[in-house]
């Protein structure tokens, strides 16, 4: 079943840029006025999140947003067959000296970025560093084994990139610290704990949510640099990816200061591109009254 799926993502990934666009146009329409999926949902978010806003504007970032779903989806296709050179041309680390700076000063980085952009196409940002640097995704692995093979194989087809399933995190720092190698470990910091895990809550596009703060525990246990990565849709298939320190010292500061400043963060990226965030997800589900 793998190597038939894989045949079949890898087909599509042909499909020029230009026509996969015309495709997504054809899909949006079919996705947001015929399967209507997850519109209660989506519209709900959107009008909870920005209470200053209008029916009419909530119902023009919403479809803004079901016509950015379906580029990402095609977009995230196209890592199964897209070139170093290609991917490096529309997502742009226009920043990226920053991070090699601190791979030479002997740091490792955390960066920290949210269902925002094309998160996918951010495991190219291996390309940009140094030779002997790499970029570490940590991932939750799909309940599906065969999808959850194609995905690793999708983001790690750059050669730069590594990604590491969640319960093996640990053993995998303490491998890389004895060999020496410098890398930036990327992690989704914007998901929703589960009920029973849930320690703090912050303010978030007007809701108070629970989040994790695993990514915090980690940048403060191993005294990593912690830095936020922002990307920016400059066009259709086209992104700048930056990143900013979150805090230069990550130790000094009091429990979840780290998450509260990465949230404020990416809440100020959504309300400048809010069509380009995962409206779909439940997020707010264990919201506090």
């Amino acid at each position: 079943m793998y190597y038939l799926l894989h045949f079949i993502v890898k087909g599509l990934s042909y499909i020029p840029f230009r026509v996969m666009y015309v495709l997504s146009d054809l899909m949006y329409y079919l996705l947001y006025y015929v399967i209507r999926y997850r519109r209660k949902v989506v519209r709900k978010n959107l009008t909870e999140s920005f209470p200053d806003k209008n029916p009419d504007e909530i119902i023009r970032i919403e479809k803004r947003f079901y016509h950015y779903f379906m580029d990402l989806i095609l977009e995230c296709i196209k890592l199964v067959s897209i070139s170093r050179e290609e991917i490096r041309k529309r997502m742009v680390f226009v920043n990226s000296e920053e991070v090699n700076a601190k791979f030479r000063q002997g740091k490792n980085i955390t960066a920290f970025i949210g269902h925002f952009g094309n998160w996918e196409w951010m495991t190219s940002a291996g390309l940009w560093f140094d030779d002997n640097a790499i970029c570490v995704q940590v991932y939750h692995a799909l309940v599906n084994g065969d999808m959850d093979r194609l995905m690793k194989h999708m983001r790690e087809r750059m050669g730069k990139n590594v990604c590491v399933e969640m319960r093996k995190t640990a053993r995998f720092v303490n491998n890389m610290a004895n060999e020496g190698k410098p890398f930036l470990m990327a992690l989704i910091a914007d998901q929703s704990p589960k009920r029973r895990d849930i320690k703090h809550y912050v303010t978030f596009l007007n809701h108070d949510v629970p989040v994790i703060v695993g990514p915090e525990k980690m940048t403060k246990h191993y005294d990593y640099a912690p830095f936020f990565v922002s990307v920016h849709r400059v066009k259709r298939g086209y992104y700048e990816m930056r990143v900013s320190s979150l805090h230069e010292d990550a130790t000094s500061l009091p429990d979840y200061e780290l998450t509260d400043l990465y949230f404020r963060r990416l809440e100020e990226e959504i309300r400048q591109q809010p069509e380009c965030y995962l409206w779909t997800h439940n997020r707010f589900k264990y919201a506090r009254e």
